[in-house]
């Protein structure tokens, strides 16, 4: 199906011009389970229907979906994060799968939340690279393009060798940042590998960078912290990819209060927010925790305010769709 026509010439002969049709496929956007909610606004950005798609499940617990309309000669974007349990990639997967056995012209994975990303290296013997197999995955089920946020490493971006636009939070956090006019801002990061990010914040903001460290114990136990940089008389804004079981992010604003900060907030893309990180939250100094809706909410705070990342996704899939930059969604 064709939504618009242009035409261009081309010069067979010195004196000729012939006239030829290029036809630009038609946009359809069908949504995982998963990201049901946040698709449908990404849809309702774009100015097009969500897609219809069914899925089956057997009793024991195999499911198969299909898309209840043609989508031959399209271009088909898939809205699904690939948080765990394993269903969520494995259903991004057999719909990757069925646009590529359907004729779909274009087939693009967006995830907003990508996950499997903390495993993007050995950093011991005899383990995988998770990130590179899903890579590999979603490539080899038919995706010949990937949008994503705020990957957790961004050399991830090279396990694929097709297209991935990597987008930046940013673009959503910092206007309501400078919303709150806060005083003596200072950006922080509440580990050494997200001093990148803080200091990207902080150039943008013009204020100063503090940095925690922190030694773990094991996965999300932390045995020690320490503050590099001085908080006392500001107001701190915590800046991190995710927040899982959010004992980094209460341990460091606990620690920043201690050090004399009028207050801490923080700023997190993906809201993982598993095991009893809500009620963590509600006990520590922090004043607000700031995420998107790349992850489902699955409990309602009043310290966590929820801000969506539909509309710069919607932003995104057009400009993909009339092959046009994507530079302009991007502050810094």
């Amino acid at each position: 199906m064709v939504t618009s026509i242009d035409s261009f010439y081309i010069c067979q002969q010195p004196t000729n011009l012939i006239k030829m049709d290029i036809h630009i496929p038609e946009s359809k956007i069908f949504a995982c389970k998963q990201s049901k909610e946040l698709a449908e606004s990404i849809a309702k950005h774009y100015g097009i229907p969500l897609g219809n798609v069914i899925t089956s499940t057997y009793s024991d617990g195999e499911f198969q979906p299909s898309f209840e309309e043609s989508v031959r000669g399209s271009r088909v974007f898939i809205v699904g994060s690939t948080h765990p349990n394993s269903d969520h990639l494995m259903e991004m997967l057999l719909m990757l799968d069925a646009a590529k056995r359907s004729s779909a012209k274009h087939i693009a994975a967006v995830l907003p939340y990508f996950g499997w990303a903390r495993q993007d290296r050995k950093d011991k013997p005899r383990v995988p690279i998770a990130a590179k197999l899903v890579a590999k995955m979603l490539e080899t089920a038919g995706a010949t393009r990937v949008i994503t946020m705020d990957l957790h490493a961004d050399q991830i971006q090279g396990f694929f060798e097709k297209p991935v636009d990597h987008l930046f939070a940013s673009t959503i956090f910092l206007p309501y940042l400078k919303s709150l006019k806060l005083d003596n801002l200072t950006i922080a990061s509440p580990d050494m590998g997200g001093s990148k990010r803080a200091y990207a914040y902080s150039k943008f903001l013009k204020s100063d960078v503090v940095i925690c460290y922190k030694q773990r114990e094991k996965a999300n136990i932390i045995s020690h912290m320490e503050l590099i940089g001085n908080v006392e008389g500001k107001n701190v804004v915590l800046v991190d990819d995710m927040v899982d079981t959010a004992g980094t992010l209460t341990k460091a604003a606990d620690l920043m209060i201690e050090r004399g900060a009028l207050s801490v907030r923080a700023i997190c893309t993906h809201a993982i927010l598993s095991g009893n990180a809500y009620e963590k939250i509600e006990n520590s100094k922090l004043e607000e925790l700031i995420v998107t809706d790349s992850i489902p909410s699955k409990s309602n705070s009043p310290k966590v305010r929820v801000l969506s990342c539909a509309k710069l996704f919607a932003e995104v899939m057009m400009s993909v769709s009339s092959n046009k930059s994507i530079s302009t969604n991007f502050l810094m």
